[in-house]
C-alpha cells in the first residue's frame, strides 16, 4: 500500500561541465534552486520529507548522468527535463521506499528515440543515486521532444 508519493523535477540545459539545472520539489517546501556539477546540492529552509529529497537528488543525478552520456556519444542535449516519483509504502516490517519512477523529456539533436531510450537506461544504471537505492525498483520512461 502506497502511503505517499514525493515528486521533484529538474530542468537541465547543456552538457555536464558547462550546463546547469533548476530543481523544483512538488511540495513547494523550498524555492527553486540551481544545480550544477560543481554544486550538486543546496540547503533550503522550509519543511519537506526524506522521500522528496531523494526524488530531487535522483532527478538531479540522473539528468547529469544522461547529459554526460549523451555528450560522450557526441550528441549533447539541448535540454533535459527529468521527473522522479519516490513511493513510500507501509509494510509489516515498517515504512519502506518501494520504487522510484523516472521520466525524462529530452531535446537532443541528432538522436533517435532508440538511442535516447538506451542512453536513459544507461544513465539510470550509472547514476550514483540509483546505485545507492539497491533493492528499490527503479523505472525510467524516455520521451524525445521535437526540435
Amino acid at each position: 500500500m502506497i502511503m505517499a508519493e514525493s515528486r521533484a523535477e529538474v530542468v537541465w540545459e547543456g552538457d555536464l561541465t558547462h550546463g546547469g539545472g533548476r530543481v523544483t520539489v512538488g511540495s513547494g517546501a523550498f524555492p527553486v534552486f540551481p544545480v550544477t556539477w560543481a554544486s550538486r546540492t543546496a540547503r533550503a529552509q522550509g519543511r519537506t520529507s526524506p522521500e522528496e529529497l531523494i526524488a530531487a537528488a535522483h532527478a538531479s543525478c540522473f539528468s547529469m548522468a544522461l547529459s554526460h552520456g549523451l555528450a560522450e556519444a557526441g550528441t549533447p542535449p539541448e535540454r533535459l527535463r527529468v521527473s522522479a516519483v519516490v513511493s513510500l509504502n507501509s509494510t509489516d516490517a515498517g515504512l519502506r521506499i518501494s520504487s522510484v519512477a523516472l521520466e525524462v523529456w529530452g531535446r537532443v539533436p541528432g538522436v533517435d528515440f532508440l538511442a535516447f531510450a538506451k542512453a536513459a537506461e544507461d544513465a539510470k544504471a550509472g547514476c550514483p543515486v540509483s546505485q545507492a537505492l539497491t533493492g528499490v525498483e527503479i523505472t525510467v520512461r524516455a520521451y524525445l521532444e521535437e526540435e
